[in-house]
Protein backbone atom coordinates (compact mmCIF):
# COMPACT_ATOMS: atom_id res chain seq x y z
CA UNK A 1 0.00 0.00 0.00
CA UNK A 2 3.29 2.11 0.80
CA UNK A 3 4.50 1.54 -2.37
CA UNK A 4 1.36 1.91 -4.71
CA UNK A 5 0.80 5.90 -2.71
CA UNK A 6 4.13 6.88 -2.75
CA UNK A 7 4.07 6.68 -6.46
CA UNK A 8 0.26 8.21 -7.03
CA UNK A 9 2.20 11.22 -5.97
CA UNK A 10 3.65 13.58 -8.57
CA UNK A 11 6.96 12.88 -7.06
CA UNK A 12 6.04 9.18 -7.67
CA UNK A 13 4.84 9.87 -11.11
CA UNK A 14 7.48 11.99 -12.59
CA UNK A 15 9.76 9.28 -11.45
CA UNK A 16 7.97 6.70 -13.41
CA UNK A 17 8.13 7.89 -16.46
CA UNK A 18 12.17 8.42 -15.79
CA UNK A 19 12.86 4.35 -15.66
CA UNK A 20 10.05 3.75 -17.70
CA UNK A 21 12.66 2.49 -20.62
CA UNK A 22 15.43 1.61 -18.07
CA UNK A 23 16.75 -1.86 -18.73
CA UNK A 24 17.16 -4.67 -16.38
CA UNK A 25 21.01 -4.96 -16.48
CA UNK A 26 21.07 -0.86 -16.08
CA UNK A 27 19.13 -0.79 -12.61
CA UNK A 28 21.88 -0.38 -10.10
CA UNK A 29 23.46 2.23 -11.97
CA UNK A 30 20.33 4.01 -12.37
CA UNK A 31 18.71 3.40 -9.01
CA UNK A 32 22.06 5.10 -7.28
CA UNK A 33 21.81 7.84 -9.36
CA UNK A 34 18.08 8.86 -8.56
CA UNK A 35 18.37 8.10 -4.63
CA UNK A 36 20.69 11.21 -4.64
CA UNK A 37 17.77 13.15 -5.37
CA UNK A 38 14.45 10.74 -4.38
CA UNK A 39 13.85 8.85 -1.15
CA UNK A 40 15.47 5.36 -1.56
CA UNK A 41 11.78 3.76 -0.87
CA UNK A 42 10.58 5.77 -3.62
CA UNK A 43 13.14 4.65 -5.84
CA UNK A 44 12.49 1.03 -5.43
CA UNK A 45 8.66 1.18 -6.14
CA UNK A 46 9.34 3.08 -9.27
CA UNK A 47 11.74 0.50 -10.62
CA UNK A 48 9.34 -2.65 -9.44
CA UNK A 49 6.80 -0.53 -11.19
CA UNK A 50 8.37 -0.44 -14.37
CA UNK A 51 9.31 -4.06 -14.23
CA UNK A 52 5.80 -4.65 -14.11
CA UNK A 53 4.23 -2.50 -16.67
CA UNK A 54 7.33 -3.91 -19.09
CA UNK A 55 5.65 -7.44 -18.53
CA UNK A 56 2.08 -6.59 -18.59
CA UNK A 57 2.67 -5.16 -22.05
CA UNK A 58 2.05 -8.57 -23.72
CA UNK A 59 -1.40 -8.92 -21.93
CA UNK A 60 -2.46 -5.16 -21.72
CA UNK A 61 -0.26 -4.06 -24.71
CA UNK A 62 2.49 -0.87 -24.29
CA UNK A 63 -0.14 2.68 -24.37
CA UNK A 64 -1.96 0.74 -21.56
CA UNK A 65 0.18 -0.70 -19.18
CA UNK A 66 2.85 2.16 -19.45
CA UNK A 67 -0.06 4.20 -17.43
CA UNK A 68 -1.62 1.05 -15.39
CA UNK A 69 -0.23 0.03 -11.92
CA UNK A 70 0.37 -3.55 -11.02
CA UNK A 71 1.20 -5.63 -8.37
CA UNK A 72 3.02 -9.17 -8.84
CA UNK A 73 -0.02 -11.34 -8.64
CA UNK A 74 -2.08 -8.94 -10.94
CA UNK A 75 0.15 -8.87 -13.75
CA UNK A 76 0.16 -13.02 -13.68
CA UNK A 77 -3.70 -13.51 -12.76
CA UNK A 78 -5.15 -10.85 -14.60
CA UNK A 79 -7.24 -11.14 -18.03
CA UNK A 80 -5.29 -10.53 -21.05
CA UNK A 81 -7.12 -7.18 -22.94
CA UNK A 82 -8.08 -8.86 -26.00
CA UNK A 83 -9.69 -12.34 -24.19
CA UNK A 84 -11.60 -9.53 -22.00
CA UNK A 85 -12.24 -6.89 -24.64
CA UNK A 86 -14.16 -9.79 -26.24
CA UNK A 87 -16.08 -11.17 -23.07
CA UNK A 88 -17.01 -7.41 -22.73
CA UNK A 89 -18.51 -7.41 -26.11
CA UNK A 90 -20.32 -10.21 -25.91
CA UNK A 91 -22.23 -8.94 -22.83
CA UNK A 92 -23.24 -6.00 -24.22
CA UNK A 93 -24.82 -7.95 -27.40
CA UNK A 94 -26.55 -9.30 -24.29
CA UNK A 95 -28.10 -6.16 -23.41
CA UNK A 96 -26.50 -6.10 -20.12
CA UNK A 97 -25.22 -2.19 -19.25
CA UNK A 98 -24.24 -2.96 -15.76
CA UNK A 99 -22.15 -5.25 -13.73
CA UNK A 100 -20.74 -6.56 -10.53
CA UNK A 101 -17.39 -7.76 -10.78
CA UNK A 102 -16.79 -9.83 -7.96
CA UNK A 103 -13.22 -10.69 -7.32
CA UNK A 104 -11.83 -7.83 -9.91
CA UNK A 105 -7.99 -7.96 -8.86
CA UNK A 106 -6.09 -5.03 -10.87
CA UNK A 107 -8.82 -4.13 -12.40
CA UNK A 108 -8.17 -5.33 -15.98
CA UNK A 109 -11.55 -7.16 -16.95
CA UNK A 110 -13.33 -3.90 -15.43
CA UNK A 111 -11.54 -1.78 -18.12
CA UNK A 112 -13.06 -3.77 -20.62
CA UNK A 113 -16.74 -3.70 -19.51
CA UNK A 114 -16.02 -0.01 -18.71
CA UNK A 115 -14.58 0.43 -22.29
CA UNK A 116 -18.08 -1.67 -23.98
CA UNK A 117 -19.76 1.27 -22.32
CA UNK A 118 -21.27 -0.71 -19.20
CA UNK A 119 -21.57 0.81 -15.86
CA UNK A 120 -18.93 -1.43 -13.11
CA UNK A 121 -18.96 -2.32 -9.67
CA UNK A 122 -15.78 -4.34 -9.19
CA UNK A 123 -15.08 -5.57 -5.89
CA UNK A 124 -12.04 -7.11 -4.28
CA UNK A 125 -11.39 -7.93 -0.80
CA UNK A 126 -7.55 -7.75 -0.66
CA UNK A 127 -6.97 -3.56 -0.26
CA UNK A 128 -3.75 -3.46 -2.28
CA UNK A 129 -5.15 -5.11 -5.44
CA UNK A 130 -8.41 -2.97 -4.96
CA UNK A 131 -6.50 0.30 -4.52
CA UNK A 132 -4.60 -0.40 -7.43
CA UNK A 133 -7.92 -1.45 -9.25
CA UNK A 134 -8.99 1.68 -8.55
CA UNK A 135 -6.04 3.89 -9.77
CA UNK A 136 -5.84 1.86 -13.19
CA UNK A 137 -9.33 3.11 -13.36
CA UNK A 138 -8.72 6.56 -12.64
CA UNK A 139 -5.20 6.59 -14.83
CA UNK A 140 -7.23 4.92 -18.22
CA UNK A 141 -10.02 7.74 -17.43
CA UNK A 142 -12.63 5.50 -16.45
CA UNK A 143 -13.21 6.53 -13.13
CA UNK A 144 -16.97 7.72 -13.60
CA UNK A 145 -17.41 4.29 -15.10
CA UNK A 146 -15.83 2.21 -12.26
CA UNK A 147 -17.01 1.87 -8.82
CA UNK A 148 -14.19 -0.03 -6.63
CA UNK A 149 -15.11 -1.38 -3.56
CA UNK A 150 -12.66 -3.29 -1.26
CA UNK A 151 -15.10 -5.75 0.34
CA UNK A 152 -15.63 -9.47 0.88
CA UNK A 153 -17.32 -10.29 -2.71
CA UNK A 154 -19.91 -13.34 -0.52
CA UNK A 155 -21.15 -10.00 1.24
CA UNK A 156 -21.84 -7.90 -1.45
CA UNK A 157 -25.61 -7.34 -2.84
CA UNK A 158 -25.22 -7.51 -6.90
CA UNK A 159 -29.30 -7.25 -7.04
CA UNK A 160 -29.54 -3.78 -8.92
CA UNK A 161 -26.97 -4.93 -11.69
CA UNK A 162 -27.63 -6.45 -15.45
CA UNK A 163 -24.77 -9.30 -14.86
CA UNK A 164 -22.39 -10.81 -12.63
CA UNK A 165 -19.19 -11.44 -13.34
CA UNK A 166 -16.58 -13.74 -11.11
CA UNK A 167 -12.92 -14.55 -11.51
CA UNK A 168 -12.32 -17.04 -8.43
CA UNK A 169 -8.97 -16.87 -7.81
CA UNK A 170 -6.92 -19.97 -8.89
CA UNK A 171 -3.55 -19.40 -7.02
CA UNK A 172 -2.96 -20.60 -3.64
CA UNK A 173 0.43 -20.65 -1.57
CA UNK A 174 1.74 -23.60 -3.54
CA UNK A 175 0.75 -22.31 -6.71
CA UNK A 176 -2.25 -23.27 -8.93
CA UNK A 177 -5.54 -24.78 -7.97
CA UNK A 178 -6.74 -27.46 -9.78
CA UNK A 179 -9.67 -28.20 -7.71
CA UNK A 180 -12.54 -26.34 -8.71
CA UNK A 181 -13.69 -26.04 -4.52
CA UNK A 182 -10.29 -24.77 -3.91
CA UNK A 183 -10.52 -21.70 -5.63
CA UNK A 184 -11.35 -18.32 -3.75
CA UNK A 185 -14.46 -18.15 -3.72
CA UNK A 186 -15.09 -21.63 -4.81
CA UNK A 187 -16.93 -23.02 -7.71
CA UNK A 188 -20.15 -23.41 -5.86
CA UNK A 189 -20.76 -20.38 -4.28
CA UNK A 190 -19.83 -18.41 -7.95
CA UNK A 191 -22.44 -20.63 -9.68
CA UNK A 192 -25.09 -19.59 -6.97
CA UNK A 193 -24.10 -16.35 -7.13
CA UNK A 194 -24.15 -16.46 -11.15
CA UNK A 195 -27.85 -18.16 -10.75
CA UNK A 196 -29.11 -14.91 -8.95
CA UNK A 197 -28.23 -12.50 -12.15
CA UNK A 198 -30.22 -11.92 -15.57
CA UNK A 199 -27.42 -12.76 -17.03
CA UNK A 200 -23.34 -14.27 -15.66
CA UNK A 201 -20.19 -15.13 -16.68
CA UNK A 202 -17.56 -17.36 -14.41
CA UNK A 203 -13.85 -17.54 -15.66
CA UNK A 204 -13.07 -20.68 -15.01
CA UNK A 205 -9.12 -23.25 -15.55
CA UNK A 206 -9.26 -24.02 -19.46
CA UNK A 207 -9.13 -27.76 -18.15
CA UNK A 208 -12.62 -27.64 -15.91
CA UNK A 209 -14.14 -31.04 -16.37
CA UNK A 210 -16.62 -31.20 -18.77
CA UNK A 211 -19.12 -32.93 -15.77
CA UNK A 212 -18.34 -30.53 -13.79
CA UNK A 213 -20.17 -27.78 -15.97
CA UNK A 214 -23.57 -27.38 -14.80
CA UNK A 215 -26.53 -28.27 -16.63
CA UNK A 216 -28.05 -24.90 -16.51
CA UNK A 217 -24.95 -23.18 -17.86
CA UNK A 218 -23.09 -23.25 -21.61
CA UNK A 219 -19.18 -23.71 -21.55
CA UNK A 220 -17.24 -21.99 -23.35
CA UNK A 221 -13.83 -22.28 -24.07
CA UNK A 222 -11.16 -19.10 -25.54
CA UNK A 223 -8.10 -19.43 -27.09
CA UNK A 224 -5.68 -15.99 -28.58
CA UNK A 225 -3.29 -16.79 -30.82
CA UNK A 226 -3.04 -20.57 -30.65
CA UNK A 227 -3.18 -20.88 -26.41
CA UNK A 228 -5.83 -21.74 -24.79
CA UNK A 229 -6.30 -18.62 -22.11
CA UNK A 230 -9.54 -19.47 -20.28
CA UNK A 231 -13.22 -21.22 -19.77
CA UNK A 232 -16.24 -19.65 -19.27
CA UNK A 233 -19.20 -20.79 -17.79
CA UNK A 234 -22.07 -18.31 -19.10
CA UNK A 235 -25.65 -18.35 -17.24
CA UNK A 236 -28.54 -16.41 -19.19
CA UNK A 237 -27.94 -17.74 -22.56
CA UNK A 238 -27.87 -21.08 -23.57
CA UNK A 239 -28.13 -24.13 -21.24
CA UNK A 240 -26.07 -26.92 -22.31
CA UNK A 241 -24.17 -25.16 -25.08
CA UNK A 242 -20.41 -25.88 -25.86
CA UNK A 243 -18.46 -23.83 -27.95
CA UNK A 244 -14.97 -22.60 -29.11
CA UNK A 245 -13.91 -19.36 -29.55
CA UNK A 246 -10.80 -18.48 -31.24
CA UNK A 247 -9.33 -14.92 -31.04
CA UNK A 248 -8.47 -12.92 -33.06
CA UNK A 249 -11.70 -13.00 -34.75
CA UNK A 250 -13.56 -13.77 -32.78
CA UNK A 251 -14.68 -17.27 -34.96
CA UNK A 252 -17.01 -19.66 -32.72
CA UNK A 253 -17.21 -23.40 -33.11
CA UNK A 254 -21.01 -24.58 -32.15
CA UNK A 255 -20.90 -27.88 -30.37
CA UNK A 256 -23.61 -30.50 -32.32
CA UNK A 257 -23.92 -33.21 -30.19
CA UNK A 258 -21.96 -35.61 -32.76
CA UNK A 259 -20.15 -38.60 -31.99
CA UNK A 260 -16.56 -39.59 -31.70
CA UNK A 261 -14.68 -39.41 -35.46
CA UNK A 262 -14.14 -42.69 -36.53
CA UNK A 263 -10.48 -43.72 -36.92
CA UNK A 264 -9.15 -43.81 -40.45
CA UNK A 265 -6.00 -44.53 -42.14
CA UNK A 266 -3.41 -41.59 -42.66
CA UNK A 267 -4.08 -39.85 -45.65
CA UNK A 268 -1.84 -36.61 -46.95
CA UNK A 269 -3.43 -34.24 -44.79
CA UNK A 270 -3.14 -33.82 -41.22
CA UNK A 271 -5.04 -31.11 -38.99
CA UNK A 272 -4.17 -30.23 -35.37
CA UNK A 273 -7.35 -28.89 -33.73
CA UNK A 274 -6.96 -25.39 -31.75
CA UNK A 275 -7.10 -26.35 -28.33
CA UNK A 276 -9.81 -24.59 -27.80
CA UNK A 277 -11.58 -26.96 -29.92
CA UNK A 278 -9.81 -30.29 -28.20
CA UNK A 279 -11.01 -28.94 -24.79
CA UNK A 280 -14.27 -28.22 -25.91
CA UNK A 281 -14.47 -31.58 -27.11
CA UNK A 282 -15.21 -30.37 -30.31
CA UNK A 283 -13.11 -32.20 -32.58
CA UNK A 284 -15.63 -34.02 -33.98
CA UNK A 285 -16.75 -30.80 -35.46
CA UNK A 286 -14.09 -30.39 -37.33
CA UNK A 287 -13.47 -33.86 -38.43
CA UNK A 288 -16.81 -33.58 -40.34
CA UNK A 289 -16.09 -29.94 -41.69
CA UNK A 290 -12.61 -32.06 -42.89
CA UNK A 291 -14.47 -35.00 -44.34
CA UNK A 292 -11.85 -36.34 -42.01
CA UNK A 293 -11.49 -38.95 -39.40
CA UNK A 294 -9.18 -39.84 -36.31
CA UNK A 295 -5.24 -40.87 -36.61
CA UNK A 296 -5.98 -43.19 -33.34
CA UNK A 297 -9.36 -43.04 -31.18
CA UNK A 298 -6.82 -41.58 -28.12
CA UNK A 299 -5.44 -38.64 -30.02
CA UNK A 300 -6.83 -35.50 -31.49
CA UNK A 301 -5.21 -35.89 -34.85
CA UNK A 302 -7.24 -35.50 -37.61
CA UNK A 303 -7.08 -36.66 -41.06
CA UNK A 304 -7.97 -36.33 -44.76
CA UNK A 305 -7.11 -36.66 -48.50
CA UNK A 306 -8.02 -33.09 -49.47
CA UNK A 307 -6.85 -29.82 -48.15
CA UNK A 308 -10.10 -27.68 -46.52
CA UNK A 309 -9.09 -24.42 -44.70
CA UNK A 310 -10.25 -24.05 -41.65
CA UNK A 311 -9.77 -21.46 -38.85
CA UNK A 312 -10.46 -24.18 -36.46
CA UNK A 313 -7.06 -26.31 -36.56
CA UNK A 314 -3.86 -25.93 -38.43
CA UNK A 315 -3.13 -28.34 -41.58
CA UNK A 316 -0.08 -30.12 -42.53
CA UNK A 317 0.67 -32.27 -45.91
CA UNK A 318 2.25 -35.39 -44.55
CA UNK A 319 5.32 -36.58 -46.56
CA UNK A 320 6.19 -39.51 -44.83
CA UNK A 321 4.54 -42.03 -42.32
CA UNK A 322 6.87 -44.24 -40.12
CA UNK A 323 7.13 -46.59 -37.22
CA UNK A 324 9.11 -45.07 -34.16
CA UNK A 325 12.24 -45.10 -34.91
CA UNK A 326 15.15 -42.47 -34.08
CA UNK A 327 17.61 -44.32 -36.93
CA UNK A 328 15.12 -43.81 -39.59
CA UNK A 329 14.51 -40.30 -39.30
CA UNK A 330 17.66 -39.15 -38.79
CA UNK A 331 18.74 -40.76 -42.28
CA UNK A 332 15.40 -39.29 -44.08
CA UNK A 333 16.07 -36.08 -42.47
CA UNK A 334 19.77 -36.32 -43.75
CA UNK A 335 18.59 -37.00 -47.27
CA UNK A 336 16.03 -33.97 -47.52
CA UNK A 337 18.56 -31.68 -46.38
CA UNK A 338 16.38 -30.86 -43.27
CA UNK A 339 18.03 -28.43 -40.62
CA UNK A 340 15.17 -26.75 -38.96
CA UNK A 341 13.13 -29.30 -37.50
CA UNK A 342 9.84 -28.90 -36.01
CA UNK A 343 8.90 -31.24 -33.60
CA UNK A 344 4.94 -31.97 -32.39
CA UNK A 345 3.97 -34.52 -29.49
CA UNK A 346 0.41 -36.02 -29.01
CA UNK A 347 0.76 -39.59 -27.10
CA UNK A 348 4.33 -39.93 -27.22
CA UNK A 349 6.57 -39.43 -23.91
CA UNK A 350 9.48 -38.52 -26.07
CA UNK A 351 10.84 -34.90 -25.58
CA UNK A 352 10.91 -32.29 -28.82
CA UNK A 353 14.70 -31.34 -27.30
CA UNK A 354 15.94 -34.89 -26.90
CA UNK A 355 14.62 -35.79 -30.43
CA UNK A 356 16.67 -32.82 -31.78
CA UNK A 357 19.77 -33.46 -30.10
CA UNK A 358 19.68 -37.22 -31.39
CA UNK A 359 18.72 -36.47 -34.83
CA UNK A 360 20.88 -33.73 -35.26
CA UNK A 361 19.36 -32.07 -38.45
CA UNK A 362 21.16 -30.20 -40.72
CA UNK A 363 20.00 -28.48 -43.98
CA UNK A 364 18.88 -25.79 -45.73
CA UNK A 365 15.00 -26.97 -46.03
CA UNK A 366 12.50 -27.38 -42.39
CA UNK A 367 9.85 -30.09 -41.68
CA UNK A 368 7.73 -30.84 -38.81
CA UNK A 369 7.88 -34.34 -37.35
CA UNK A 370 4.32 -35.60 -35.21
CA UNK A 371 5.19 -38.01 -32.55
CA UNK A 372 2.29 -39.53 -31.67
CA UNK A 373 0.15 -43.09 -32.45
CA UNK A 374 -1.14 -44.38 -35.26
CA UNK A 375 -4.22 -47.17 -34.81
CA UNK A 376 -2.29 -47.33 -31.68
CA UNK A 377 1.48 -48.24 -32.42
CA UNK A 378 4.29 -45.43 -31.62
CA UNK A 379 4.73 -43.31 -35.40
CA UNK A 380 6.42 -40.68 -36.78
CA UNK A 381 4.89 -38.53 -39.05
CA UNK A 382 6.87 -36.22 -41.30
CA UNK A 383 5.11 -33.26 -43.24
CA UNK A 384 5.04 -29.71 -43.62
CA UNK A 385 2.32 -26.68 -42.89
CA UNK A 386 0.28 -26.04 -45.72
Amino acid sequence: MNDLALLLTPEGRALLDEVRDIAPADELAVATRLRRDHPAALVSAALGQARLRQRAAAKFGAADAGRMFFTPNGVEQSTRTSVAAYRAERLKNLGVTSVADLCCGIGGDAIAFARAGIRVLAVDRDPLTAATARANAEALGLGELIEVREADVTRVETGGYDAVFVDPARRGGRGRVFDPEAYSPPLSWAIEAARTAPRAALKVAPGIPHEAVPADAEAEWVSDGGDVKEAVLWFGTEPGAVRATLLPGPRTLRGTGLPDPGVRPVGRYLYEPDGAVIRAHLVAEVAEQLDGGLIDPTIAYVTADAPRPTPYASAYEITDHLPFNVKKLKALLRERGVGTLTVKKRGSAVEPEELRRKVKPQGPNAATVFLTRVAGAPAMLVGRPV
